[in-house]
């Protein structure tokens, strides 16, 4: 038998080794248990896959995001196989690893209960106890279908094939452009087979290898994402190369979870989504609207300041305009359907930039007045699937603090680098610290629009401006929007997720479609470049990550109660309104608990208003002019002279600091 040459690529080291014709992938890392896969070629294949003479083999250790997507896609195998043997109707759909998890798509007759999951988890464990084999088998496309001929939504994948992806969100785990394969799951002592699924792969060699995994939820979802079509039932998993990293998740969710803003919404009475509305409309209490005016007034103040012009347009327009845009051809999917009215068709207002272009088109232009900074808290509309609305932070309608700039191409460099300088420095003074930076440019796809040498330009300059800040860069190609290069600030909250913040976009296209220009120093008429500029990205998302990030405790200058006066008794309630009445005076919102509940029973109740300041006052604190403070976290300082209270509010408020 004759031997073969292979190169092991770890990192930046090479070895070269001999080895004998059929050995697999696996044999070059026997004993190192946590490599999971390997890379030939840049692809990822099996354990099992046979070397051949010159290949190039990096290993795919189970903590790396590939390792860790074929960790989770095995045990959503596992699950899968399980739902099946518990429920031998259940249809299958696609089960794509997603981030930190898995989910697998099935249709049933009922919706699956939570005692179900609980069954499901508990037969998964058994299978791998087994140790049961994952096979890759090549099969054409005829073998496929009669091997999978009691599965439809398989047989329209295979159908679909090189389309696929693009087709079904996760279906590029099951189906490529390329050959079907089936991956078999087989007894470890007898090689039987006990399940079977159409499937790219590649996956762990056994069962055995799953260490940790909990099944989470079920929810309803379309297939392929479509409300025409059947709507199935969705499990959603998670797994982790350890038990500790498992538990670890666990705690980080129910964290999380307590920061629902959802949740804190409804338990601090800051908003709601009516049914009456609709899903993704939402309409703000009297505390949420005190902590939304807040946010956009120190925004508005800290604009006027840059020299941005504040704008108002409405919220429908005649089709003409979204045509002229592009928005029409590139992004009608997300916009709701036209109105009918006078012979035309009408739509909401899917997006403030079109009618900004309108503004500077109004007049002519010098450039004596570039750049020019147009500012506008515009309310529109998107058409969400309702798999996708979640809360405030994916809705149907929100208000976007949306800027558009028109300038010189040789303004160009220096006003991204001061947009970005003062969208960072925004984003901080509301609390947010951790950034990195993502730089969305075009591919090959044929939903960009404009000529290649103006995106490499626009790019390139967003590149330097993002270099001059000294943060993180990440690349994300093909991630641009049709008509031009973006930067998105990303912030990390405070449990470490990760918060698409402000977008900058360049934009030289919409100009060119709207006939915009203006009067160079030589007489010339000259085409600006435009760039388009969310800070917050909607009023309604930032104050749901604020939310989340505060976990409802907001520093006092954004709390929609700045401080609540707390009587020892109905004696001392006068004497905490004159108190509030001056702190009032000074701007400062202080309300006082005149209710009929005992003092620790107003604490508690301030506590889980979450207020920063509780001014106490008893006999003491009257006859010496005084107020006692307890803070959130049940400390106290006693014997405040009132003055000296009003002025502690009143600079935690002024430096916005949190309590």
């Amino acid at each position: 038998m004759s031997d073969v040459r292979v190169i092991i690529q770890r990192d930046s080291e090479r070895e070269e080794r001999l080895v004998a014709t059929g050995t697999t992938a696996g044999a070059l890392f026997e004993g190192e248990r946590a490599v999971v896969a390997v890379r030939l070629g840049g692809q990822l294949r099996d354990l099992a896959h046979p070397l051949s003479d010159g290949d190039e083999v990096e290993p795919v250790g189970i903590t790396s995001p590939d390792g860790l997507d074929i960790l989770r896609h095995s045990t959503a195998h596992v699950m899968a196989q399980a739902v099946q043997e518990l429920f031998p109707e259940a249809r299958l759909g696609i089960g794509p690893p997603i981030k930190d998890g898995f989910y697998y798509d099935f249709d049933v007759a009922q919706p699956f209960h939570p005692d179900d999951l609980g069954r499901i988890e508990k037969r998964m464990q058994q299978i791998q106890k087994q140790g049961q084999r994952f096979a890759r088998r090549v099969v054409s496309d005829d073998e496929a279908r009669a091997e999978l001929a009691t599965e439809p939504y398989k047989l329209e994948l295979i159908g679909l094939k090189g389309a696929a992806a693009e087709s079904a969100e996760g279906a590029s785990a099951e189906v490529g452009a390329g050959e079907l394969t089936i991956y078999d799951n087989l007894d470890p002592k007898t090689g039987d087979l006990c399940w079977k699924d159409l499937c790219r792969g590649p996956h762990l060699p056994t069962t055995r290898l799953i260490p940790a995994f909990k099944l989470m939820r079920s929810a309803a979802a379309y297939w392929r994402g479509s409300e025409r079509n059947p709507q199935l039932q969705r499990i959603y998993g998670t797994a982790w190369p350890t038990k500790d990293e498992l538990k670890a998740h666990l705690e980080f969710l129910a964290e999380a979870e307590k920061r629902d803003h959802r949740r804190l919404g409804a338990e601090l009475d800051l908003f709601s989504i009516p049914e009456e509305l609709g899903s993704g409309l939402a309409v703000f209490h009297p505390r949420g609207g005190v902590v939304r005016r807040v946010m956009e007034d120190y925004s508005r103040r800290r604009h006027e300041e840059s020299g941005y012009e504040f704008v108002n347009t409405p919220h429908i327009t005649k089709a003409k305009l979204f045509e002229t845009s592009g928005h029409l051809p590139n992004y009608a999917e997300s916009m709701f359907p036209p109105m009918q009215f006078e012979g035309q068709d009408y739509y909401l207002k899917a997006m403030n930039c079109p009618m900004h272009n309108l503004i500077f088109k109004a007049r002519g232009r010098s450039y004596r007045e570039l750049p020019l900074r147009l500012f506008e808290f515009g309310t529109v509309y998107r058409y969400e699937k309702s798999g996708v609305v979640h809360g405030l932070t994916r809705a149907r309608g929100f208000t976007q603090d949306d800027s558009h700039i028109y300038c010189t191409k040789e303004q160009m460099p220096a006003e991204l680098d001061g947009l970005l300088t003062f969208v960072l420095n925004l984003l901080r003074d509301y609390g947010l610290s951790d950034f990195y930076l993502e730089l969305s440019t075009r591919d090959d796809s044929d939903k960009f629009i404009g000529e290649p040498e103006e995106w490499a330009e626009a790019t390139e300059v967003l590149r330097q401006a993002a270099g001059k800040q000294g943060l993180e860069l990440v690349m994300d190609p093909g991630g641009a929007a049709y008509y031009g290069p973006k930067i998105s600030v990303q912030a990390k909250d405070a449990i470490g997720r990760t918060w698409q913040m402000s977008t900058i976009q360049v934009d030289f296209q919409q100009p060119k479609r709207f006939g915009l220009e203006y009067t160079a120093a030589d007489g010339s008429r000259q085409q600006p470049v435009m760039i388009h500029r969310a800070l917050f990205g909607s009023i309604e998302r930032f104050f749901a990550v604020l939310l989340e990030h505060y976990a409802g405790a907001f520093p006092a200058w954004l709390a929609p109660v700045q401080a609540v006066g707390i009587p020892i008794g109905d004696t001392h309630v006068p004497y905490l309104q004159e108190f509030a009445a001056e702190a009032r005076a000074r701007g400062l919102r202080v309300d006082v608990d005149s209710s009929a509940d005992r003092m620790q029973k107003k604490i508690r109740n301030a506590q889980k208003a979450k207020v920063p300041f509780m001014v106490i006052a008893g006999d003491d604190d009257m006859a010496n002019g005084a107020v006692s403070f307890r803070y959130r976290d049940g400390s106290q300082k006693n014997g405040i002279p009132r003055a000296e209270a009003l002025r502690e509010i009143a600079d935690a408020v002024e430096r916005r600091v949190q309590v």
